[in-house]
């Protein structure tokens, strides 16, 4: 049950991002449940494909990009927000170590709750989004919740100082595997003593299953073109598989840095006519894609700058549509993708064994079958995003219901 006129304001690094759908879903779970939701992001689009999904969030879009800031409009902003938060002044020394234009995009996200009577605030991902948030709900007034992935909880750029802060200030954090859940406490003790894990979810009824019985020998493998996504070892994978004499054709979705070198592999190895790397695509078109596949890869890796996946999005959607998977034993993946049982697992940089694993998807419909079916069930059970979100709004109502009770006793 919603607490009544609950608000919540979603802040995030930048909106839309063609690469960020669990955002998107979960926002629009909300929305089905009734929860009003105002989304605030610290940057303008970059991307050029967006997901058909977004065309669906009610929500409107706040940007707090800083822009040309200067010393008069910081001083400015800071004048109008003092005038609407007395204790403004004190709690600027929450910001004593912080970058300027967090600060200044905190004041004005600060103001936009007061203005809009936001009365809780939920970041996505552990960086400048949770700073930002961090510090506005200190000088609004209201409690702040956090979602920590992956990159942000282990890229080698990570502040272990700055994110225990957030931990310890949140009212709730959540990440999104049982594997991010243990390093975190494990990392950083009785400051994240609090953190609990929510899957990101789907809404299944968006993605019909449909048991893989003839499908024609392609892979498909669908992601950014960056080192974490592995997909160098699937291109040395298809190569391997072309030496045998294995007749199939691969298509990659997505783009990123690696696109010119991952092309020159392609032509290094010859298989121009086995390997497509198609571009971004609409998520409808994408789930198409899927459908018509023997299998979907995930080759994840973690780079050489601690970067990598925590739990692979496109591998429950695969799971979910009825689509074998094949993937590898990075972070959160293995409470997922059983060996065997939800789908095949690797090692990670090993593309002799991801060569094998493929071969037996392509070759093997009754594998194929009984692997989507039984993968489709733990989906059913652990990855329905209106159970999911159900579980965030009530962290949301509790962190909502403890900011009452220490501004009464205040």
């Amino acid at each position: 049950m919603l607490s009544e006129s609950m608000r919540v304001g979603y802040v995030v690094n930048r909106y839309p991002r063609y690469s960020e759908t669990f955002i998107v879903n979960e926002i629009l779970a909300h929305e089905a449940a009734g929860l009003e939701i105002e989304i605030f992001s610290l940057n303008f689009p970059k991307d050029g494909h967006f997901q058909d999904a977004i065309a669906r969030v009610r929500a409107p879009v706040n940007y707090l990009s800083a822009g040309s800031l200067n010393t008069t409009n910081f001083w400015e902003i800071l004048n109008k927000a003092g005038a609407v938060f007395p204790g403004l002044w004190n709690a600027l020394e929450e910001a004593r170590d912080e970058e300027v234009h967090d600060v200044y995009q905190a004041l004005l996200l600060a103001r936009e709750v007061y203005l809009k009577g936001i009365r809780h605030l939920h970041a996505h991902f552990a960086s400048a989004a949770t700073t930002v948030t961090r510090l506005a709900a200190r000088f609004a007034g209201v409690p702040y919740t956090f979602t920590a992935h992956a990159w942000d909880i282990f890229h080698e750029g990570v502040q272990p100082d700055n994110l225990k802060r957030m931990l310890s200030d949140a009212a709730g954090v959540i990440t999104v595997s049982n594997y991010n859940l243990e390093y975190l406490r494990r990392t950083f003790g009785p400051a994240a003593a609090h953190v609990q894990r929510v899957y990101n979810g789907l809404d299944l009824n968006q993605f019909p299953f449909k048991a893989p019985h003839d499908r024609p020998p392609k892979i498909v493998a669908v992601g950014r073109l960056v080192e974490k996504k592995g997909f160098a070892y699937l291109i040395e994978a298809c190569g391997i598989l072309a030496k045998r004499g294995c007749h199939l054709g691969c298509q990659i979705i997505g783009t990123g840095l690696l696109e010119p070198d991952l092309r020159s592999q392609i032509e290094r190895l010859n298989l121009q006519a086995r390997v497509e790397l198609i571009g971004p695509r609409p998520q409808s078109e994408v789930l198409r894609y899927i459908q018509g596949a023997a299998a979907l890869a995930a080759p994840c890796i973690v780079g050489t700058d601690g970067n990598r996946d925590g739990l692979p999005t496109v591998l429950l959607e695969a799971m979910a549509l009825g689509t074998p998977c094949v993937s590898t034993d990075v972070t959160g993946i293995p409470e997922v993708l059983h060996d065997g049982e939800t789908g095949l697992m690797v090692s990670q940089h090993d593309p002799d064994a991801l060569a094998s694993a493929i071969e037996r998807l392509l070759v093997d419909p009754a594998l194929r079958v009984r692997l989507s079916a039984r993968a489709r069930r733990l989906i059913e059970t652990e990855f329905d995003i209106h159970r999911n979100t159900a579980h965030l709004r009530t962290i949301f109502q509790m962190a909502e219901q403890v900011g009452i009770k220490a501004a009464q006793e205040g």
